[in-house]
C-alpha cells in the first residue's frame, strides 16, 4: 500500500508533490506536537497531583503522630476528615491511617472500608513515600503512602487516594481545544501551500518549455527568457535566481559552443601544420584513429593506410600497456605523459628511425584516446653514438701500451715456435712427432689467444645498435676486465671482485653498458695514480660488486684513491667537466655514463671521502 502511494507520488507533477508533501508535513508536525504536548501535560499534571497528595499525606502524618502513639482513634479520624474538607473533596477520594501492624485505625469512608485497602501499596524499608495506581470501586486512584515517624522509628503510615479522573478531564478539554486549533492551522496551511505551489511551479514550467526549445537548438528561447527577466522586478527568491542562473548557463553554453568551434579550428590547424608526427589512438585497443600530414611524410604511409591500424604497425613497444593507465611518467594534473624515449620505430618498408614519444589523454569522437606525438631524434642518436664511439677509441688509445704488451706475448710465442721449426728444417734435423705436435699445438693456442684479444678489442670498439638484450650484470664487467685487467696488473693495481652467484639480469645494450663500466674502472685507476703522486698508497685496490637491493640490480665500483672534493661532486656528471690536466681528458666519460644509465631507467650515485676513495653505485630495474 505504502509503495503504491510512493509510486503514485513520484509519478505526479511537481505542483502536486509540493502540495501533498506540504500537507503531509503539516499533519505530521501537528500530530507530533499533539503527542508531545499530551505527554508534557500528563507528566506535569500527574506531578502536580502527586505533590499535592504528598502535601496532604505529610500534613496528616505530622498532625496525627502523637494521637497514633496513644491510638486516639477519634482524633485521628477528625484529622483525616479535616484534610478532605472543601475543594479537596473533589480531589481526594479517601484518607486512612494505619499503625505499624497495618491495622487501619482511622479513615474517611462513610461505609465499611474495602478489605483490599489494608495491604495495598505497602511501604518497604526506609522509603520516604510510595505511589501506586489502584482501581477502587470503578475509579482509578493514585494511592500515596507516607510513613509516620517518631524519631528514627516508623510507628505507622498515612494513605491518601487521589482521583485520576481529575487529570483525564483536564486533558480531554485540552485535546478538544488543540484539535480545533490544529484544524484551523491545517486549513490555513492548505490554502497557503496551494497558492505557493502555483507560484513556484509556474515559472519552473516556463523554464522547462524554454529548456526543451534550447535542447532542439532553438537559442531564440534564451532571448525570450531574458525579456521576461527584464520585465520582472528583481527579487531574492530562489525561483528568480534559478531563472537568472538558467539564463547565465545558456549564455555560457552559447559561448562554449563558440569557443569549442574556435578550439576545433585551432586544433585542426595545429594538427595539420604541426612539425612533428601526431597520432590519435584508442587508449584501449591502440588503434590509430587519426594522423596528421607530417606523420604521413615521416613514416611514408598515406592517412587511409594508417587509420584503423594498430599503433604497433610502427614498431613494438614495451611501454604500450602502461599507456592505457597513463604511461611511465605522469604529471600531477595528468595533462602530459612522457611515454618513452629513444624508441625504435619503422618507416614504411621497415626503414628504422629513433623517436621520443609524448602522449596526453583526451576524449576523441566518443573514444577514450591518447594524442601521441613523436619527435624524430635519429640524427641526435647518431651523434650520441659517434660521441660514445669517440670515447671508446680514445680509451683504446690510452690503453695501447698495455694492449700491445698483452698482444706481444702470444706473438712472441708464435715467433719462437716458427723460428724453431725453421731451424730444424735448415739443419735437416730429425724431430720426433711428439715434439712437433707440442710446438704446433702451442703455436695454435697462441694464435687463438691473439685472436681472442683482437676480437675483444673489436667488440668493444664497434658501434652499438639499439636492440636491447637481457644480459647478466656480470657479463659486461668480465668483458671489460678481459681488456683492461692486464694493464691494471702492470700498474700494480689490485682488483677485488664480489660478483653475485645468481647475477641479476638487466635489459640493456651490452656494448654501451661495457662503456659505462670501462669509464668507471679507468676513472678509479686514474684516481689511484693521482693519489700515488702526492700520497703513495701501498695497497691500491679497485673493488667491483654486483648484488640485488630493494628489487633492483646493483653494481658498485669503489677505489681507495684520491677522492672527490665536496665542491665538485655536483658537477662531475656535467659534460666537459674534468679535474685532469689539459689534454688528458675531455670530461665526457661520466656525462656519457650517466646518460646511458638513465636511458635504461637506472640511477647513478656517488659517495666519496676526500683523500680516502670514491664509490660509484649503479642501480637498474631487473629485467622481467
Amino acid at each position: 500500500m505504502v509503495n503504491r502511494l510512493v509510486t503514485r507520488l513520484q509519478n505526479t507533477s511537481l505542483k502536486n508533490k509540493i502540495f501533498f508533501t506540504t500537507t503531509l508535513v503539516i499533519l505530521l508536525i501537528s500530530a507530533l506536537i499533539a503527542v508531545f504536548t499530551r505527554w508534557i501535560l500528563i507528566s506535569s499534571l500527574r506531578s502536580e497531583l502527586i505533590q499535592r497528595g504528598l502535601g496532604i499525606a505529610n500534613s496528616v502524618a505530622e498532625s496525627g503522630r502523637g494521637f497514633l502513639l496513644t491510638k486516639d482513634i477519634a482524633q485521628l479520624t477528625s484529622i483525616a476528615f479535616d484534610a478532605r474538607l472543601g475543594q479537596r473533596r473533589l480531589l481526594v477520594n479517601y484518607i486512612f491511617i494505619q499503625d505499624k501492624q497495618k491495622n487501619i485505625l482511622a479513615h474517611t469512608f462513610v461505609h465499611p472500608v474495602p478489605a483490599s485497602l489494608q495491604w495495598i501499596n505497602p511501604l518497604e524499608g526506609d522509603q520516604p513515600y510510595r505511589i501506586a495506581l489502584q482501581r477502587l470501586e470503578g475509579d482509578d486512584v493514585y494511592d500515596i503512602a507516607v510513613p509516620v515517624q517518631e524519631g528514627i522509628y516508623q510507628i505507622g503510615s498515612v494513605h491518601v487516594g487521589l482521583y485520576k479522573k481529575h487529570i483525564d478531564q483536564l486533558i480531554a478539554k485540552l485535546r478538544t481545544t488543540f484539535l480545533g486549533f490544529v484544524s484551523v492551522v491545517t486549513l490555513f496551511c492548505f490554502l497557503i501551500s496551494h497558492r505557493l505551489t502555483r507560484y513556484i511551479t509556474r515559472p519552473i514550467a516556463q523554464l522547462i518549455r524554454i529548456s526543451d526549445d534550447l535542447s532542439r537548438g532553438n537559442f531564440k528561447a534564451h532571448e525570450d527568457l531574458g525579456h521576461q527577466l527584464e520585465r520582472q522586478k528583481p527579487t531574492n527568491d530562489e525561483v528568480y535566481r534559478l531563472a537568472q542562473s538558467f539564463r547565465n548557463m545558456t549564455q555560457t553554453i552559447i559561448q562554449s559552443q563558440a569557443s569549442l568551434r574556435d578550439s576545433e579550428q585551432k586544433y585542426r590547424s595545429m594538427f595539420a601544420s604541426g612539425p612533428n608526427p601526431i597520432f590519435v589512438i584508442d587508449r584501449m585497443t591502440f588503434a590509430i584513429l587519426d594522423a596528421n600530414p607530417t606523420a604521413e611524410d615521416t613514416y611514408g604511409y598515406q592517412r587511409d593506410e594508417l587509420i584503423g591500424q594498430p599503433f604497433t604497425l610502427l614498431g613494438h613497444f614495451d611501454f604500450m600497456p602502461h599507456a592505457a593507465v597513463g604511461g611511465r611518467k605522469e604529471s600531477a594534473a595528468f595533462e602530459t605523459v612522457i611515454v618513452s624515449a629513444r624508441e625504435r620505430f619503422f618507416r614504411k618498408g621497415q626503414i628504422p628511425l629513433y623517436v621520443n614519444v609524448q602522449a596526453c589523454p583526451v576524449r576523441y569522437a566518443g573514444y577514450e584516446a591518447l594524442i601521441v606525438a613523436t619527435t624524430d631524434i635519429t640524427e641526435m642518436v647518431e651523434k650520441d653514438n659517434q660521441l660514445i664511439q669517440f670515447s671508446k677509441l680514445k680509451t683504446l688509445g690510452e690503453m695501447s701500451a698495455g694492449i700491445a704488451h698483452e698482444l706481444n706475448q702470444p706473438l712472441n710465442a708464435i715467433k719462437m715456435g716458427s723460428e724453431y721449426l725453421e731451424m730444424v728444417i735448415e739443419n735437416q734435423q730429425t724431430m720426433s712427432s711428439e715434439d712437433l705436435q707440442t710446438v704446433t699445438v702451442e703455436i695454435s693456442r697462441q694464435v687463438d689467444r691473439a685472436s681472442d684479444i683482437i676480437k675483444r678489442l673489436r667488440d668493444f670498439g664497434r658501434k652499438s645498435d639499439f636492440t636491447r638484450d637481457k644480459v647478466s650484470l656480470n657479463q659486461p664487467i668480465n668483458s671489460v676486465l678481459n681488456i683492461i685487467g692486464r694493464q691494471l696488473s702492470l700498474q700494480n693495481i689490485a682488483l677485488k671482485l664480489e660478483l653475485a652467484n645468481d647475477p641479476p639480469m638487466v635489459l640493456v645494450h651490452p656494448n654501451r653498458l661495457e662503456q659505462v663500466i670501462f669509464n668507471l674502472v679507468t676513472n678509479a685507476r686514474d684516481a689511484l695514480i693521482q693519489k700515488d703522486e702526492t700520497n703513495p698508497e701501498p695497497d691500491r685496490t679497485i673493488e667491483i660488486r654486483t648484488f640485488h637491493e630493494n628489487g633492483r640490480a646493483i653494481v658498485s665500483v669503489a677505489d681507495n684513491g684520491i677522492g672527490i672534493p665536496q665542491s665538485m661532486r655536483k658537477k662531475i656528471f656535467e659534460a666537459f667537466f674534468t679535474t685532469k690536466e689539459m689534454g688528458e681528458g675531455m670530461g665526457l666519460g661520466l656525462s656519457i655514463s650517466s646518460g646511458i644509465v638513465e636511458d635504461y631507467g637506472g640511477k647513478i650515485e656517488v659517495v666519496s671521502d676526500e683523500g680516502r676513495g670514491t664509490t660509484f653505485k649503479l642501480s637498474f630495474p631487473i629485467a622481467p
